[in-house]
């Protein structure tokens, strides 16, 4: 009777973990779109740039909650499985741990990019470019045409004239 609790006890911490590792990866994702240059959300710079390590923060920490898990499972797993005075079914590690492994590596090093990417190069400001609209050749046309005051009436083309 005992070590059926122990055997519930770590199956609990792992999905303890892996529900942990869930919630602080939704938070990350969005304190990471708040945290994005690109988007208006979140004041200046220099808060959007706060914003966005602790958002990397937070995805290297869902990353070691599933990270811990998975290798928590894993080395029950092995434990049982070598283990010759034990009697019940043994179970082998399976896709979904190489999976979880896999999923937890890309969430640390996706974290660690976020985090390492608020040094910026504050010696060169940005700069802001002005937008003149789209020059078409018809508005180029009709301007000079406009300032020519030229009489001969407007071509029309066939379908074939434009291939």
């Amino acid at each position: 009777l005992p070590l059926l609790f122990l055997t519930a006890g770590y199956i609990q911490a792992c999905r303890g973990l892996m529900i942990s590792a869930v919630c602080l990866g939704f938070f990350g994702a969005v304190f990471g779109l708040v945290g994005m240059k690109c988007t208006k959300v979140g004041g200046s710079d220099q808060t959007k740039a706060k914003i966005a390590c602790l958002a990397g923060l937070i995805f290297i920490l869902s990353g070691l909650c599933s990270m811990t898990s998975c290798s928590l499972y894993a080395n029950r797993i092995t434990s049982e499985f070598f283990d010759p005075s034990f009697v019940a079914q043994k179970y082998e590690l399976g896709a979904a741990l190489f999976i979880g492994w896999a999923g937890a590596s890309l969430c640390i090093i996706g974290g660690s990019i976020f985090c390492f990417s608020i040094a910026e190069n504050s010696n060169s400001p940005r700069r802001g470019y002005a937008y003149n609209g789209a020059t078409s050749v018809m508005s180029a046309r009709t301007k000079v045409h406009n300032s020519v005051q030229d009489k001969t009436p407007p071509k029309h083309f066939d379908k074939n004239a434009y291939v």
